[in-house]
């Protein structure tokens, strides 16, 4: 069985991205070449809040939208589900996601297609969930990955996740939010275009879902406690290592950090928790 905590990466885990130039690069494909493997914004408390809230168990069948490097994808198979698949368009990171091994009988699969058109069956999901991913899509690509996620779930039984950035508060000033976004694009090299609380709960309502639990954090990627808590002692120590070899990359992390410190006090993560909202007789 595999581990489920994030010291048991592999440091040889092949990341989408390698080969391409660290000055260039999305920021969070050269995190993951200096070995940072949890990438999300809450980091893995978040995702377990998210996890809990779902209230995954081994009747469920689990699809996970942009699975990634697999993070969260270990700790969903601890849980015994009877089936989960990962969507991930990235080959690198399928093949990856495919090597797996998923505890007990639960059912696995790795697929490489688009979030926003998985090709799954209709229904076929109870448990639908997707982090740190439809921060970086324009609105129209959010919609449709949101309406995908409605469509593959279990109208009976479904529950649908994300945890993603947000901006606060609800009220923030629009130019403020556009200047904070515009910093987090130019530092991340990524379009990232992340809502309100609020707005993330309109988006969901939108679109046929109900929004019935949520929970917020500091965005902290980059800062050591965090870094420790999320990828263990002896790994953060090796992310710092590569770090400071690598005078680009080095030069791109900092960067980032500086951007999320400046503008901390009105950029965290959120993870909302839907289930789709009952038709109208």
């Amino acid at each position: 069985m595999a581990s489920t905590e994030p010291s048991a990466l592999r440091d040889n885990f092949p990341v989408p991205g390698d080969g391409l130039d660290a000055a260039r690069m999305p920021g969070h494909w050269l995190l993951a070449r200096l070995g940072k493997r949890v990438l999300r914004p809450g980091g893995l408390e978040l995702t377990r809040w998210m996890l809990d809230a779902l209230g995954v168990d081994p009747e469920d069948r689990v699809v996970e939208l942009a699975a990634g490097l697999g993070a969260t994808a270990r700790l969903t198979l601890a849980r015994h589900p009877a089936a989960y698949t990962a969507v991930d368009r990235d080959p690198t990171a399928v093949a990856a996601l495919s090597a797996l091994a998923a505890p007990g009988p639960t059912e696995m699969r790795a697929v490489r297609s688009d979030a926003a058109d998985t090709r799954l069956p209709d229904g076929d999901a109870s448990v639908v969930y997707g982090e740190a991913m439809l921060t970086m899509q324009p609105e129209p690509a959010k919609r449709r990955i949101v309406r995908e996620a409605h469509r593959l779930l279990d109208d009976s039984t479904g529950r649908y996740a994300i945890h993603e950035l947000c901006l606060l508060p609800d009220d923030l000033d629009p130019a403020l939010a556009e200047r904070i976004t515009a910093d987090l694009r130019e530092a991340i090299h990524v379009g990232a275009r992340p809502l309100t609380p609020t707005d993330w709960t309109e988006l969901l309502a939108d679109e046929g879902f109900t929004v019935t639990a949520h929970k917020t954090a500091p965005m902290a990627l980059l800062e050591p406690r965090r870094l420790v808590a999320d990828e263990g002692m002896v790994p953060a120590l090796r992310i710092a290592g590569r770090a400071l070899r690598d005078p680009a990359a080095l030069r791109r992390v900092l960067h980032m950090r500086r951007v999320f410190r400046r503008h901390r006090a009105h950029l965290g993560a959120i993870s909302l928790l839907a289930v789709p909202t009952p038709s109208k007789a």
